[in-house]
Order: structure tokens, then C-alpha cells, then sequence
């Protein structure tokens, strides 16, 4: 019996594909008897989506395929007297058409199409291969590049095409370094860090198919052009020739200027409740609140900065982008040496009872409480970190990324000094830079006012 009726809703799902598949093949055809090839196309390659291999759909898919590809011709050909760049490209488009096409349906092209495509192919190779050739001389090696690319793609063995391409990628290649920023902190190790925090962005979040022509110098080859003394105080001549020194063409480097800070400490102290759920004397349950006394101190740190890099051209001197950035940021910490029993989510900061007897004073614990540990901040969620935490609540660099990335609070006794906020604050920064390099990416030397100083190229 069971697989009686397996095998009838197999059946019935054949069926079913089987009338879908006719429904769309007749589609097909009235929309192709109207002078919709494209539609019809569509239709049809539905209905072998539903059906494979169905002689109708496959009729229907061949014919309308066909209409479309005739009448890609007849464009090409009018483009061809006109503009036989354009005819090239539509060749490519078409091209592209029947290579996605050949699944569902064998497209006649004529007899003489082969020959008339190899001519605009060769058209268009020479088109592209003549500007890569100027865009060379012009001291435009991307635009070269890119040219030769274009070449390529109408007749991969065009003349010398892949050797020029080559020579191109290679003169447009951007190689770019980060160095030590010059910092006004205490931390003498600042501008090294955050120089460092943006080079691992970079290389992360610069490469094919994000950037073409710009790779970043490891932090190897950076460290090898340097000595101890250099990473004191780099000045921006300094930062020039050790990154023309480790094989960069571009230099990220900058200054921080002072860090300020404002540092508030909050006192939240009263009862909680816990709220104790006990057997009665008639075997319900009873709900009991009960007040247990709590002190939270909560330390705010808020920290301003500004930074102003440059990407300088290592071979001129050039700055091609200099920018200015404020940045600002802010820690919470919170902190309780008192230890309570029972489950965190069983204490609350004011009880029912308490909030339906005086809805002022139970308003006003709340306002207290936000001021001290954050709105949004609840009872439960400090507990939990009470419980969780050791004896000593010493802020270490390792709870940095935390700040950074907004929490709320942390549950720490210590403040992260304001030059760690700071830091995080920029470390983010390298948004900026990355974006200013990824639109200079394809963009040529000469186009971006570089003179480069006894050179043929870039």
C-alpha cells in the first residue's frame, strides 16, 4: 500500500512538471509570434528548468534563441559602418549570450559569422591595443594595463599584448608602506602601535578584487629598513626614505596630537531585592522580597583626539592625500566588592511591591542607577559579571578590544589609561586611509599631480 501510493505522487509530480513545462512552451511561442524573442527565451528555458530534455521546450528555446542572436547581427553589422568599437563590444556581449545559451538550445550563427567576428574581434583588439600603447608613452601604466586587458579579451595571442600587459601590471604596481606616527604622549611606543594597527587593516582589506594595482609592505620588510633609534620620533623625511628604503612607492605616515580626557566617578548606593519564592502553607507559592544592601562605583572615561596623516609619494615627496580626523571616545567601568547568594536573575533594582507603593522613590532609584552604571544597564547583567569576575578588577590591555568595540560597560575596578582609549579610538581610523587608497587604485601617477623625478613611466 505504501508504495502504492509513493509511486502515485511521483507520478502526480510528473504530471504536474509535465503541464508546467507545455504551459511554458506555448508561452514561449505566442511571445515569440508577437516579436518578444527575449521573452520567449525566458519562458522557454523555464520550461527545460521544469523539464529537461522536452522536445517542445527545447523547439521553443531554439527558435526564440535564434531571433535574438539574428537580430544581435543585424545591430553589430549597422554598428560595424559606424563605430567598430562598439560592433566589438557587442560581439563580446553576444558572445557571452551564447556561451550561457549552449545548455539549453543549439543557436545557428550562418556561414559567414565566423569570419565577420574574427574581423571585429581583430578590430577591437587593435582599438584597445593602439591606447594601451599611448596610455605607455603617457606615462599611464594602469590605463596601459587595462587597455592590454581589454585587448585580451577580443584575441588573447594579439601581437605582443601579453608581454606589454605584463610590463604594465608590473610599472602600475603601488607598493605601500605604514610608518610609526609621530605621537604627543608619554607612550613611546604610541605611534608605533598605531601604525601597526593600521598596516594588519590593510593588508587584510587590500587585495584582489578590493585593489588591483596597490599591495602593502609587510611589517617585515617595513622593520627590516628600520633601527631602534628610528622608532622614537619618525619626522615625515625620515618616514619617506625608510619606506622608499623597504620598496614602497607610497608612504602612510602622520601625527597625533594631544589625547584629552575628562574622567567622572559615580556612586550608586541603596537596597536591591531578591526576590525568594517559598512553599506555603496550603502548598502555593509564595513570592518574598528580600532587601539586600548594595555599592556600585562606576568610573566614565571620555577621551578626544585628533590625528592627521598623509600618503605621500616616496619618489617626489609628493603628499597625494592628507586628511584631518577627530576622533573621540568613551569607557564605562563598573565595579561592587559586595558578593550576593542565589541566582543573578533573581534580584531586581526595585521590587513590585516597592513600585506599586511609591512609584517617585522607585523612579528615582532608576535615575540614580542610570546615571552611575548606564542606561540600559540592568542589576542582573552586573551580578552576572560580579559573579564571573576574580578578586581583582586591574585593568589590563587585553580588555581593550572591548572598549573598542562599545560595550556598554565593563566590570572593572580600573579605567583603561586615556592614551589605550585613544588609541582604540584610531585604530579604527584606518577606514579613511583604506578608502583613499582603494580610489587611487586605478588611477595613474600624472593624474594624481606626481612627477616622478627622471622616470619614464607611472
Amino acid at each position: 500500500m505504501y508504495r502504492s501510493i509513493v509511486a502515485l505522487l511521483i507520478a502526480v509530480s510528473l504530471a504536474a512538471g509535465c503541464a508546467g513545462s507545455a504551459k511554458l512552451s506555448k508561452k514561449s511561442e505566442e511571445k515569440l509570434a508577437s516579436g518578444d524573442a527575449w521573452k520567449a527565451w525566458q519562458l522557454a528555458t523555464r520550461a527545460l528548468d521544469k523539464e529537461p530534455g522536452n522536445p517542445r521546450a527545447q523547439a521553443a528555446a531554439t527558435k526564440a534563441g535564434t531571433a535574438i542572436v539574428q537580430d544581435w547581427q543585424r545591430k553589430i553589422r549597422a554598428y560595424a559602418e559606424l563605430d567598430s568599437a562598439k560592433a566589438a563590444a557587442e560581439v563580446l556581449a553576444m558572445t557571452e549570450f551564447r556561451g550561457e545559451a549552449a545548455r539549453y538550445a543549439t543557436i545557428p550563427m550562418g556561414e559567414s559569422w565566423a569570419a565577420e567576428e574574427l574581423a571585429l574581434r581583430r578590430a577591437g583588439a587593435r582599438i584597445h591595443y593602439n591606447l594601451g600603447v599611448e596610455a605607455t608613452s603617457a606615462g599611464r601604466p594602469k590605463k596601459a594595463c587595462n587597455e592590454f586587458s581589454e585587448a585580451r579579451q577580443y584575441v588573447s595571442d594579439y601581437r605582443d599584448v601579453v608581454k606589454r600587459e605584463d610590463r604594465a601590471a608590473s610599472d602600475a604596481m603601488t607598493h605601500v608602506a605604514v610608518m610609526p606616527f609621530r605621537a604627543m604622549s608619554d607612550d613611546r611606543s604610541f605611534g608605533t602601535e598605531l601604525a601597526q594597527a593600521w598596516q594588519d587593516d590593510l593588508v587584510e582589506n587590500l587585495a584582489p578584487p578590493t585593489t588591483q594595482f596597490t599591495r602593502v609592505v609587510s611589517s617585515d620588510a617595513v622593520r627590516r629598513s628600520m633601527t631602534l633609534a628610528d622608532l622614537d620620533d619618525v619626522s615625515r623625511e625620515q618616514a619617506v626614505r625608510l619606506a622608499r628604503k623597504a620598496g614602497a612607492e607610497r608612504v602612510v605616515w602622520g601625527s597625533v596630537g594631544p589625547v584629552k580626557s575628562s574622567t567622572k566617578l559615580h556612586l550608586f548606593q541603596d537596597n536591591v531585592y531578591r526576590r525568594v519564592v517559598e512553599r506555603g502553607p496550603n502548598g502555593s507559592d509564595v513570592v518574598r522580597w528580600v532587601e539586600v544592601p548594595i555599592q556600585v562605583v562606576s568610573r566614565v572615561r571620555d577621551v578626544k583626539v585628533s590625528v592627521d596623516y598623509e600618503v605621500i609619494d616616496t619618489r617626489s615627496g609628493t603628499s597625494v592625500v592628507h586628511r584631518h580626523l577627530d576622533r573621540s571616545s568613551s569607557a564605562r567601568v563598573v565595579w561592587t566588592s559586595d558578593r550576593f547568594d542565589g541566582d543573578p536573575s533573581s534580584y531586581v533594582l526595585v521590587s513590585e511591591p516597592l513600585r506599586a507603593a511609591n512609584p517617585d522613590r522607585a523612579k528615582e532609584i532608576e535615575t540614580r542607577w542610570n546615571d552611575a552604571c548606564g542606561a540600559g544597564t540592568t542589576i542582573v547583567q552586573v551580578l552576572e559579571a560580579r559573579k564571573n569576575a576574580g578578586s581583582t578588577g586591574r585593568y589590563a590591555r587585553q580588555a581593550l578590544p572591548r572598549f573598542a568595540a562599545g560595550a556598554a560597560f565593563v566590570f572593572m575596578e580600573d579605567l583603561p589609561p586615556a592614551d589605550d582609549l585613544a588609541l582604540a579610538a584610531l585604530t579604527q581610523s584606518s577606514r579613511s586611509v583604506r578608502d583613499d587608497l582603494v580610489n587611487m587604485d586605478n588611477v595613474d601617477d600624472v593624474d594624481l599631480g606626481v612627477v616622478v623625478p627622471d622616470a619614464a613611466t607611472r
